[in-house]
């Protein structure tokens, strides 16, 4: 996969989701579903960024390939979920639908802890 691309395109993504977030919502949403589509927002654009300083860190050699296909594919799994299930329960009110944000949240936290092994690993002699 390109994660270059897909980092991008997802980075595209976050800044049209914000902007709609503040221009065509903002009237429609209360506080709180406001401030969980805001968090959903920049959780996405956090990790979008984390995506092509993976693809950055593949092309120097600082990780190899298979991880950088590895840790990016565990970002974009958290982008799917935690911020994609917070846009939808922002946007619904289904409040159920936050019971599945936390499986996106553990994918973050495994991408960049395996990011942190991975990086380790290649500096070993």
């Amino acid at each position: 996969m390109n994660w270059t691309v897909i980092g991008s395109a997802l980075m595209a993504l976050a800044v049209m989701l914000g902007a709609f977030g503040a221009h065509g919502l903002r009237n429609r949403l209360d506080a709180y579903s406001l401030s969980v589509y805001e968090k959903a927002v920049f959780y996405h654009f956090v990790n979008a960024l984390g995506i092509l300083l993976v693809a950055l860190l593949a092309r120097t050699n600082a990780i190899t390939l298979g991880a950088q296909g590895r840790v990016a594919g565990l970002l974009f799994v958290g982008i799917l979920i935690f911020s994609g299930s917070l846009y939808a329960l922002a946007i619904s009110g289904v409040r159920t639908l936050g019971a599945i944000t936390p499986v996106g949240g553990v994918a973050f936290i495994a991408g960049w802890l395996l990011l942190a092994f991975e990086a380790s690993r290649s500096q070993r002699p």
